[in-house]
């Protein structure tokens, strides 16, 4: 049986940023995410919240054999074991994982929605996921990555980070 891909968000913008990034995916794949692709790092302006610094973010691809509800919750506690507090809507944080799409399945649960309700209002998930597959396709909306990308309506900085850290 061949297994959904699976795609996260990534983010941080609190400590070692790149570092909370690495360690979340290293702490999932022992709860059974396996990693088939990644983007580059972004580094990103905020977006709402309160004033903060720039976060690092990413977008992965996988597969596991969890259910989505379970994916949703081992991305949660990976979240809480590298210290998030969700003390201040849309506030700093020290990891993110946003559970985005699985396959093509669809959700609207007070748990969990899929894919993602706010993924193609986001250039800083965009951005990162257009790169890593720009052909894939929305499977509520249509519209691949790169065409979400294109008429997404966010106007924040977000720029590709190259290998040395700085941005591209």
């Amino acid at each position: 049986m061949r297994l959904p891909a699976v795609y996260l968000g990534l983010g941080s913008n609190l400590g070692d940023r790149e570092a909370a990034l690495e360690s979340g995916l290293a702490r999932l794949a022992t709860r059974g995410f396996r990693l088939t692709g990644r983007s580059s790092l972004w580094e990103t302006e905020p977006v709402g919240g309160p004033p903060q610094g720039w976060f690092l973010n990413g977008v992965v691809r996988g597969e596991t054999e969890l259910a989505p509800e379970a994916l949703l919750e081992a991305c949660l506690g990976v979240e809480r074991e590298l210290g998030r507090e969700r003390t201040t809507p849309c506030g700093p944080r020290t990891l993110d994982l946003d559970l985005l799409l699985y396959g093509e399945l669809r959700r609207d649960t007070a748990e969990l929605a899929l894919p993602h309700p706010r993924l193609h209002q986001r250039r800083f998930v965009l951005a990162p996921l257009a790169e890593l597959d720009p052909g894939l396709l929305h499977p509520v909306l249509g519209l691949t990555a790169q065409e979400l990308l294109d008429r997404c309506p966010d106007t924040s900085r977000v720029v590709r980070r190259v290998a040395s850290g700085v941005p591209a």
